[in-house]
């Protein structure tokens, strides 16, 4: 096919303003990610190994945080191997993998939290039918819904945007993103042109996104309202509805960032501050949704106690007693 690109590689010039700090960024980075893995592991591994919390609403937290893993995989690895290298380049098959994970990851957040809204709703709304309704065949099916129609509408995006010609190599941010790959297209991308396909892939993606925000305001309405009412769902609204909102408010206000940046973002800004905004989205959200869930979720905050009590507590015990001389 004659319009794709015969690039090899793309060079990630937002490294620019932190080099002169690579060393510092490169430890606070490499903590931070493993405070991320091991907050999100305790949580899954919680989940998995207690009985009483295999339901629906702890299995979509459980989905919720291996989403986590998966998206920072996609750029905690690569952004400390950059500040280690003398070059921060990315190739174009990588570009697209990394452009794949973690925007799919996103997607796939907010697809997660609209269906954990939907999992209260009937909780609260609806109690007698809960159990017939949150069958383990449809939990199943809400879980693969949140995973596999992210990840293909936003390969559909990728797909089309690989078609592009392009004529510049230059990504003016720490890891590739479809929009500025496409903004590298030798013809301009607007509806007239070429870019066509990925406009309207992009565009379906989006008038996706807005159905599920109206899903979810519709399903609060009628939390609110039943809580009105009733003491008794009051209680469960706050236990168990505000951490979700705070979740999704998390992840709403992470992916405007990045939004307004890919809209209104202008090379006037420092360096520093496209940085944040364009990073927010994959640096706050794994690290604040399991920490939060796990304070404020009175279950799961007693199990990770109880584990805790037994892989430290108990051996420093065992120890001090073999340690004790007898008398």
């Amino acid at each position: 096919m004659e319009n794709v690109t015969s690039l090899i590689e793309f060079t990630l010039s937002g490294f620019n303003d932190i080099l002169d700090y690579k060393l510092t960024f490169f430890c606070l980075t490499l903590l931070f990610y493993c405070v991320i893995i091991m907050v999100n592991v305790a949580l899954i591994v919680t989940i998995i190994i207690n009985r009483n919390l295999h339901e629906p609403m702890y299995i979509f937290l459980c989905s919720l945080c291996v989403n986590g893993l998966f998206g920072t995989a996609g750029f905690y690895p690569k952004f400390i191997l950059d500040l280690l290298s003398h070059h921060q380049v990315i190739s174009y098959t990588g570009c697209m993998i990394q452009v794949l994970v973690i925007y799919s990851t996103v997607c796939i957040d907010i697809c997660l939290l609209s269906v954990m809204a939907y999992d209260r709703y009937v909780a609260i709304c609806r109690p007698l039918e809960y159990h017939s309704v949150m069958t383990r065949q449809r939990v199943a099916q809400l879980v693969s819904f949140s995973w596999l129609v992210p990840l293909g509408l936003v390969s559909t995006v990728i797909i089309f945007s690989s078609q592009l010609k392009l004529c510049g190599s230059n990504i003016q941010k720490l890891y590739c993103a479809t929009w500025l790959v496409a903004k590298l297209s030798c013809a301009p991308t607007s509806w007239m042109t070429s870019a066509i396909p990925t406009n309207v892939a992009a565009y379906v993606l989006i008038l996706f996104y807005i159905f599920l925000g109206i899903f979810i305001v519709c399903t609060y309405v009628q939390l609110i309202r039943s809580c009105l009412v009733s003491l008794e769902n009051r209680g469960k609204f706050i236990r168990t509805c505000v951490p979700h909102l705070m979740a999704l408010f998390n992840v709403v206000i992470a992916a405007l960032f990045d939004v307004m940046y890919m809209r209104y973002g202008s090379s006037d800004l420092p360096q520093s501050l496209q940085n944040f905004l364009s990073t927010e989205m994959i640096i706050v959200p794994p690290i604040v949704n399991p920490v939060m869930y796990g304070i404020t979720l009175t279950q799961i905050r007693n199990r990770l106690q109880n584990f805790l009590a037994l892989e430290i507590v108990l051996p420093f015990t065992c120890f001090s007693g073999l340690a004790a001389p007898t008398v």
